[in-house]
């Protein structure tokens, strides 16, 4: 058995001085056929990432292993790269199947994960490196989506081994990545810039101010972009996960394994009012009343159509995968009318598209948990666009990939617009358990047994969803089965 995972491991290993030049070529044996570069984040699931961290150091060498806390994935990846295209040229054959067959594992949460995909994508590579995700956040809806799991994976040699034999059997699968924009008027006094996440300043999530010098900029204007590649949320979803962040951020010490994070959450939101939004939440800060929500319907249309978006509405997702709040597909799968009559598709993660679906509140979201629950669906499309309304509300939240933030508005001045649109395409690696499904190759969703949702109106289907709300797996939308509701205050 040592044998076997010691072959096992040469596959993966890469020599020292593919980093530096302590190392020489003859003294490296042949191209590992899955090289890989791991990055992990040490303070994703409690003590887990530390743990998982030495595990990797102990048994690949340890200059291809990095702790993001420490350093910066796109320091890594840029010096990385750099030296490969050295080696290139200088004719090293072992650097050019490093650099062809060269593979990503991204160990945290979805912020983690989206982190790395935004370098990976940023670096513009001829020949990306795909990417697989160890699940070691809340929601891991990264990683579910492609097959990897939710929950947080064993820490030991034998369960790292394991996955590695799953990283050697993957296939790559491409993701679309969408690009987001905020621009409002600078505001008299005050200010409206948009608050970076908790956990990840450094990430792709975090809005960042244009540059003067960037096309973008317009003048008397405060121009933020940013991006991401599960979904986009305002409304109160994202006000339930900031609550909750901040808790975290707070008392890290109380969070330390899923289930706790998954009761607070739930606590949350019950005393944000999730589970009663009719009687807490004001109808003034429903999404219809605080934003003017556009569409573009298909590629190259220069033309803006209004959505309609029922009064109802408290929540708003904009999704790229079929997983959303710890594994729950909003959008379902259309039955056969509806596509024909609506113009409607299943979600396929790579066809330009975002799936637009709304919650009016929890319960309404627990129809998700039932066999072929799913949101009001609003619409498909490849461009959207928010524009709050001057006057609306001084704030709303809002949340990209699990990172929550609370969203200051200007009361006297101009319209605050957000405008999300589709970037580009990166790759990811996927088990044979995928959930996600590419345009290109609808097969990859084979154990889907081909169920389509009823004709029922989806507005009906509140009275229903009580019966579901101890199952499931939902971190927004569940109240796990070991809390106590009544204790929830």
């Amino acid at each position: 058995m040592a044998e076997s995972n010691s072959d096992l491991l040469k596959e993966f290993c890469i020599p020292t001085y593919i980093f530096n030049d302590e190392t020489k070529i003859s003294d490296v044996p042949d191209a590992p056929k899955f090289p890989v570069l791991v990055f992990i984040n040490s303070k994703s699931g409690g003590q887990l990432g530390g743990d998982l961290l030495k595990t990797y150091k102990s048994i690949l060498n340890e200059h291809q292993v990095f702790d993001v806390g420490e350093e910066a994935p796109d320091k890594v990846l840029h010096r990385v790269y750099m030296r490969l295209e050295k080696l290139k040229q200088e004719k090293d054959e072992f650097a050019s199947k490093i650099h062809e067959r060269l593979r990503i594992i991204v160990a945290g949460g979805d912020g983690t994960a989206g982190w790395l995909l935004g370098v990976v994508c940023d670096l513009k590579l001829p020949h990306p490196p795909p990417v697989a995700t160890v699940p070691l956040g809340t929601g891991n809806n990264l990683p579910f989506s492609f097959g990897w799991g939710k929950k947080n994976p064993g820490t030991d040699r034998n369960s790292v081994l394991s996955f590695l034999e799953q990283v050697m059997k993957a296939k790559e699968m491409k993701i679309d990545n969408w690009h987001i924009l905020m621009r409002m008027r600078a505001p008299k006094e005050g200010s409206c810039d948009p608050i970076a996440p908790l956990e990840l300043p450094h990430s792709l999530h975090a809005f960042g101010r244009v540059s003067s010098t960037d096309e973008l900029n317009m003048e008397g204007y405060h121009t933020f972009r940013g991006g991401f590649w599960n979904y986009f949320s305002m409304g109160m979803d994202a006000q339930v996960s900031y609550a909750f962040h901040i808790e975290r951020k707070l008392h890290p010490e109380k969070f330390k394994n899923q289930l706790v994070n998954q009761s607070t959450r739930a606590k949350f939101g019950c005393t944000q009012g999730w589970f009663a939004a009719s009687v807490f939440h004001p109808s003034s800060k429903n999404v219809a009343q605080l934003a003017k929500v556009k569409i573009m319907k298909k590629y190259g249309q220069c033309q803006w159509q209004d959505l309609q978006i029922p009064n109802s509405i408290r929540s708003i997702i904009c999704l790229n995968l079929p997983s959303f709040s710890g594994g729950l597909n909003p959008w379902g799968k259309p039955n056969s009318r509806k596509q024909r009559d609506r113009d409607l598709t299943p979600p396929f993660v790579d066809d330009g598209l975002l799936e637009i679906v709304g919650f009016r509140d929890a319960w309404h979201g627990l129809v998700l948990l039932a066999p072929n629950g799913h949101g009001t669906r609003l619409a498909q499309a490849p461009r959207i666009r928010f524009e709050f309304h001057k006057g609306a509300a001084d704030h709303t939240f809002m949340r990209i990939d699990g990172e929550p933030w609370k969203q200051p508005l200007p009361i006297d001045d101009d319209t605050v617009v957000v405008e999300i649109s589709h970037l580009g395409q990166v790759n990811m690696l996927a088990t044979q358990n995928c959930r996600s499904k590419s345009v290109y190759d609808p097969s990859s969703t084979s154990h889907h047994n081909g169920e389509e949702d009823d004709d029922s109106d989806e507005e009906d289907s509140r009275n229903e969803a009580h019966v579901f709300r101890k199952f499931g797996a939902a971190a927004t939308f569940r109240i796990p089965d070991e809390v106590d509701i009544s204790q929830l205050s």
